[in-house]
């Protein structure tokens, strides 16, 4: 159940503040504003000064946040973005006495959907396809989706997002600048999980679309070569190994995650390929593995944990007061060069 203290901290004012305005306390002068919303907060969140309140939801769920997850306790271990997306959600939770739990993972075949209805909000880690959200949506209002982009059916929902698009850009410009022409690219492709539970993988990935589309507009088409896969370290190792198969061997190589990259710096080791001397690579993550390589490797990092965290801000502004306009907030993440990368 909220308490005084948990409507102050919404409410941004001093638990005495809220005591007193509850409590109609007549000589207690405060903006009417914010009196409004401190009494609009306590209702929303049905604040009560008896132990038990009436109604449909147990004590406390209006404080709590529910969570549907895209890896398992044991598989988020071989994945640090979406672990520590988690992370940063339970501590930005934590913070603001708020309450998570999860209600299923994505691939759970039987899932308790009716569940879903009885949180404050709900954050989804990743993406679903649009039947899945629109399911969740229709039992809960209040839903954030993190690292997920929105769909072109406008579903209501809110979106926690990366900047990969852009920082794919930024990669490419950057090596070009150095002199580099004949670039490939090493990913994976995106996904979804439908609400049967099973990946639902689309046709590419938005870094591999925007290398693509980059290739294009600096007339670099006959350059152009993707190798696609999944996105381990075997699957970037095995993507190495056809990359230098290539008649004309590229200068550098963009790829799509650090596991892929370990792979790849693997496959180039093999064959006695040189980094960055023959071959310069940047790659997404940077994961704290990148500064022992050798050479070290260059890499995108973006603090998922933050995200993670910011899911929760919204989420708790949301179970504060109604939301009115649906958000999409990009989360920005930075290219840090290091060994792996030099002129052509």
């Amino acid at each position: 159940m909220a308490s005084i203290r948990d409507i102050a901290k919404m409410a941004g004012v001093s638990p005495a503040s809220v005591s007193r305005i509850l409590n109609n306390d007549t000589s207690f002068s405060i903006n009417k504003n914010t009196r409004k919303r401190v009494i609009e907060i306590a209702n929303r969140v049905h604040y009560s000064k008896s132990k038990s309140k009436p109604g449909p939801k147990s004590a406390g769920d209006d404080m709590s946040i529910g969570l549907i997850l895209r890896h398992t306790s044991q598989t988020e271990l071989t994945d640090p973005y979406f672990r520590n997306i988690h992370q940063g959600i339970d501590e930005e939770a934590a913070k603001w006495r708020l309450r998570t739990e999860t209600i299923f993972i994505m691939h759970d075949q039987d899932k308790d959907w009716d569940q879903i209805a009885k949180y404050g909000a709900i954050i989804v880690e990743g993406q679903m396809t649009p039947d899945a959200i629109k399911r969740i949506h229709s039992l809960n209002k209040n839903v954030i989706l993190v690292d997920a982009t929105p769909t072109k059916e406008e579903l209501g929902c809110n979106y926690i997002s990366n900047d990969f698009l852009n920082k794919t850009n930024e990669i490419l410009d950057y090596l070009y600048k150095l002199g580099h022409r004949n670039i490939a690219y090493i990913g994976g492709r995106s996904s979804m999980v439908n609400m049967e539970g099973k990946t639902v993988y689309r046709n590419t990935d938005e870094r591999e679309e925007t290398y693509l589309n980059w290739m294009k507009i600096h007339d670099l088409g006959q350059y152009s070569h993707t190798f696609i896969s999944s996105w381990g370290t075997q699957e970037g190792l095995e993507s190495g190994e056809k990359l230098l198969q290539l008649k004309e061997r590229p200068t550098a190589v963009v790829v799509g995650s650090d596991p892929m990259a370990l792979g790849v710096y693997k496959a180039f080791s093999n064959h006695g390929i040189s980094i960055p001397d023959d071959i310069s690579v940047v790659s997404f993550d940077d994961v704290e593995i990148n500064r022992y390589l050798t050479p070290t490797l260059s890499s995108v990092y973006m603090d998922s944990a933050e995200m993670g965290k910011t899911a929760v801000r919204v989420a708790k502004d949301m179970i504060a007061e109604e939301n009115k306009m649906s958000l999409t907030i990009t989360c920005h993440s930075k290219l840090n060069i290091r060994d792996s990368v030099t002129k052509k």
